[in-house]
């Protein structure tokens, strides 16, 4: 009789292990689109963290003029791992953007330093 193995309680038989599979592989999406975003974060809080201490440094050295105070900025930036993308100075006041990238990920992020009782426009 064809198909008589299969009656009673074997026919389940090599069901978990499909199931172990499926539950396998939607595991491993899990964890790889949560390593895509920690690297989003990654890249997202190295590009914030050199912008804040580029604008800084290029706030504190406005005297000098534009050029050196964005040079600054720059040496600063690349210590940090990122890149300058755009470096203003109004006055005292520095309009900084900094760019990071972690894996096939990048973020960029703008800063901005002064004194704090400083005019300039946003």
């Amino acid at each position: 009789m064809k198909g008589a193995r299969w009656r009673g309680a074997d026919r389940d038989r090599g069901a978990a292990t499909v199931w172990v599979v499926v539950t396998m592989a939607v595991l491993g999406v899990i964890c790889g689109a949560v390593l895509a975003m920690t690297q989003i974060v990654v890249a997202r809080h190295r590009a914030g963290g050199a912008a804040d201490l580029a604008a800084l440094a290029a706030a504190d050295r406005w005297a000098a003029g534009s050029t050196e105070a964005c040079a600054g900025a720059v040496w600063v930036a690349e210590a940090q791992g990122a890149r300058v993308v755009r470096c203003v100075m109004r006055g005292e006041v520095s309009e900084l953007a900094a760019s990071s990238s972690a894996g096939p990920f990048s973020a960029t992020v703008t800063s901005r330093a002064g004194p704090a009782n400083s005019r300039a426009s946003p």
